[in-house]
Formats: structure tokens, sequence, C-alpha cells
């Protein structure tokens, strides 16, 4: 039995947005929304999370990808 979604998918993103992401940010509770917020609307996470640090603070990055929408490698 599949999942169910978050929210129901588009052909196309909504607003405009692409169908890749890289969020990127400081590693705190806004960055947790931003990417909340990417999976309320219908994307799905693309790869594993990346976190750095920059001498101050630990940045991470996270992928989103619209589902249904073909992507190919260069």
């Amino acid at each position: 039995m599949p999942l169910p979604s978050a929210a129901p998918t588009a052909a196309a993103p909504p607003d405009g947005l692409p169908s890749y992401r890289l969020l990127t940010g400081p590693d705190d509770a806004a960055f947790c929304r931003r990417v909340s917020d990417a999976l309320a609307l219908g994307y799905v996470l693309h790869g594993s999370p990346a976190a750095t640090f920059n001498g101050q603070t630990v940045i991470v990055a996270q992928a989103v990808i619209w589902p249904g929408v073909r992507h190919t490698t260069l």
C-alpha cells in the first residue's frame, strides 16, 4: 500500500517554483521549517543532507525535487 503524500501533487510546482531546489542555510529551526514547508507543498527529499562548518556556524543543505518531473543528469 503506497504512503499518502503530504499534499496533492500537480504536474508542476506551484507559484512558478523550480522542479529542483537546493535549500541551504544555518542549521537552525528556520532551515528546518523551510524544508518542512517544501515537503508540505509536495516536494520530496532528493539525496542526503550535507553539512559544513564555516568557522562560526554549521551550514546545511538539502535538495528537494518535484515528483513526476523527469530529471536528467548531464
